[in-house]
C-alpha cells in the first residue's frame, strides 16, 4: 500500500496548503504532494510562483521526476496536469474516480469527486525506477 500514490495521497488529505511545501508537518503544495505520493521527493523544484505557470517548464520538471506522457486516456495513479486558470499549471493524482490535489482556496490538500472541472493538459505515468 505505501507504493500505491492514491493511498499515499489518501493519506494526506487534510494537510495545509503550503507554496513550495514538501513536508506534511508544514503543508505542501501540487508539487509536494505529487513528490511524496510518487516516492519522488528528491530534486523536486521550488521558487515558481503560485500563478503564471509555464506548462512546458512543468512537463520538463514531471519527466525529471520520472514520469512518462501517457497518450492513451488516464487511469488510476495517473499524474494529471491541469490548467484550473489562465497561465496556471496544476498537479493532481486521478484516483478513478476523484482528483486529489492541493487546494490554495482551500488551504489544503482534498478529494475531489468526479472528473477534474479544469481543462486537463497531459496525464503522465509513473515509471518504475530500477533497482
Amino acid at each position: 500500500m505505501r507504493n500505491d500514490p492514491v493511498f499515499v495521497a489518501r493519506s494526506l488529505v487534510g494537510v495545509p496548503f503550503r507554496l513550495h511545501g514538501r513536508a506534511p508537518e508544514h503543508g505542501l503544495d501540487c508539487v509536494g504532494l505529487a513528490a511524496l505520493a510518487f516516492g519522488r521527493a528528491d530534486g523536486v523544484p521550488t521558487g515558481y510562483a503560485l500563478r503564471g505557470g509555464d506548462a512546458l517548464q512543468m512537463m520538463w520538471v514531471v519527466r525529471r521526476l520520472g514520469f512518462v506522457r501517457r497518450n492513451v486516456a488516464w487511469r488510476r495513479s495517473d499524474l494529471l496536469m491541469l490548467r484550473p486558470g489562465p497561465a496556471q499549471v496544476h498537479l493532481g493524482i486521478w484516483t478513478g474516480e476523484s482528483l486529489i490535489h492541493a487546494d490554495a482556496g482551500l488551504g489544503r490538500i482534498v478529494e475531489t469527486p468526479g472528473v477534474p472541472r479544469w481543462p486537463l493538459l497531459s496525464a503522465w505515468l509513473r515509471r518504475e525506477r530500477k533497482l
